[in-house]
């Protein structure tokens, strides 16, 4: 959830100059596993979040554990509900129980009428899983979808296929109206582009019309050195989790004060997830929590709670981890290292780099595992725990580990010449003059390209 609404929130920022996300329609589709943190993203943020469902129970179970706060049943009830959250100026999340495209179909023909209703798209069905119930097809009911799926794959496949091209020439004419749309990692463009539909740029060679998130939004941001700080309460009491929350936002606060503007924009975006983590309720099982924080942040914000625990201000060891949908840790060539472009997106060795030099530096336990968010084969990541117990060893080790779990990822995209990644290494090095880093040596690509045909 909390990576879904820092997209939003910097979707919002990038491509609408928004810092207000008052009266921004963002549409999608999904409400299932991860897909399921969508509408309560949309109104943490202040939007309009509207996802599709074509399965009840799970657009019911969203309602019922009060993420999904309107559902509409019928795609003309859905479009009312956005006309209405407009005018009000409310921020709310509406369920749509039916497939995406007839929704976007619906929105398409809104706006030739002269009603533009939607200002953001994308789509978290599971696509990297199309024709074995990640993505249903819009020309037949759901129950009768999955008895196809079953007893006719090939008829199936045939009916996702036109459905995903239906898809991109909803969008496409949604976009040709001013609407942003990006891939949220999860194969769109990859299986809409197999399927035939209207996906590549005007010249084929130039790729797909839309971005990928990572690409387009996220990258930037892990380029800072912002990624997923975890932590859980191992006392499991919701009073200590509140406790963390305080002591993390209390750091931020800190860190913000000397925080140069990309990067204040960063940690006011997680001030706000923070102080309102509590009153979204989002616990769902453990006491834990997320938030995104760059080296500098999630170094004094794990300091912080180490010392909390020996206080007593905590009653027990925190331990600390994070997603692999980081900065670095992670080899995905298809999301969280799809915008590094100097070839090396293709290789898998920072994940492991990431995880032995963690176990060196004083992680309680490291993991090496596969398919993280897009499918066995397509990605390595590395992982790691480490448990606060209280000791100053342990804030020793903190301090150790977190800045090559971190860095070492800000160093990789530094060297494929990311701009954020070159300016977040510098004030690495000047925050810690024991850290030195090799920088890039930039120089003219018509220049090369010169040289490369004998000065011709």
């Amino acid at each position: 959830m909390h990576g879904t609404t820092i997209t939003i929130l910097n979707a919002g920022r990038k491509y609408l100059g928004k810092e207000d996300m008052t009266g921004v329609v963002y549409v999608t589709a999904g409400l299932g596993g991860m897909s399921g943190a969508q509408p309560k993203a949309g109104t943490i943020c202040g939007a309009i979040a509207v996802i599709a469902e074509v399965d009840e129970a799970a657009l019911r179970k969203r309602h019922a554990q009060g993420w999904l706060q309107v559902v509409a049943t019928d795609v003309e009830e859905c479009l009312q509900a956005i006309r209405d959250a407009k005018l009000a100026g409310s921020s709310v999340s509406i369920g749509y129980l039916g497939n995406v495209v007839t929704l976007w179909e619906a929105l398409a023909d809104a706006a030739d009428g002269g009603e533009m209703l939607v200002d953001l798209g994308s789509d978290q069905t599971s696509l990297h899983n199309p024709f074995n119930g990640g993505y249903y097809p819009v020309q037949v009911p759901f129950e009768e979808a999955r008895r196809i799926m079953v007893e006719e794959p090939e008829r199936f496949k045939c009916l996702v296929e036109e459905t995903l091209r239906r898809h991109v020439t909803a969008v496409n004419r949604l976009a040709d109206k001013g609407m942003r749309f990006w891939d949220y990692g999860n194969a769109f463009l990859l299986e809409a582009s197999r399927a035939g539909a209207d996906i590549l740029k005007e010249n084929e060679a130039e790729g797909y019309k839309y971005p990928t998130y990572v690409q387009d939004i996220m990258g930037d941001i892990f380029s800072l050195g912002f990624g997923p700080y975890r932590w859980v309460c191992t006392s499991g009491k919701s009073s200590d989790l509140q406790e963390t929350d305080k002591i993390a936002a209390e750091v931020i606060r800190e860190v913000m004060v000397d925080a140069p503007p990309r990067v204040a924009a960063q940690l006011r975006d997680n001030l706000l997830w923070i102080e309102k983590a509590n009153e979204n309720d989002m616990v769902v099982g453990s006491q834990a929590r997320i938030l995104y924080a760059d080296c500098e942040a999630r170094t004094k914000i794990a300091v912080a709670m180490n010392h909390a625990v020996s206080s007593g201000r905590v009653t027990g060891p925190v331990v600390i981890s994070r997603d692999h949908h980081d900065v670095s840790g992670t080899d995905s060539p298809y999301r969280e290292t799809s915008n590094v472009y100097d070839g090396s997106q293709w290789t898998g060795d920072m994940a492991v780099q990431n995880c032995i030099g963690d176990s060196f530096r004083g992680a309680t336990w490291v993991s090496i595992h596969n398919g993280g968010g897009v499918g066995w084969g397509e990605v390595t990541n590395g992982g790691f725990g480490m448990v606060l117990d209280g000791s100053e060893d342990a804030t020793r080790r903190a301090q150790l580990m977190l800045g090559w779990d971190v860095n070492n990822g800000v160093c990789r995209r530094a060297w494929a010449r990311n701009d954020n990644a070159e300016f977040a290494i510098r004030r690495e090095m000047e925050r810690n003059p024991q850290l030195k880093v090799t920088l890039p040596n930039h120089t003219d690509a018509e220049l090369l390209k010169s040289l490369a045909s004998g000065g011709r």
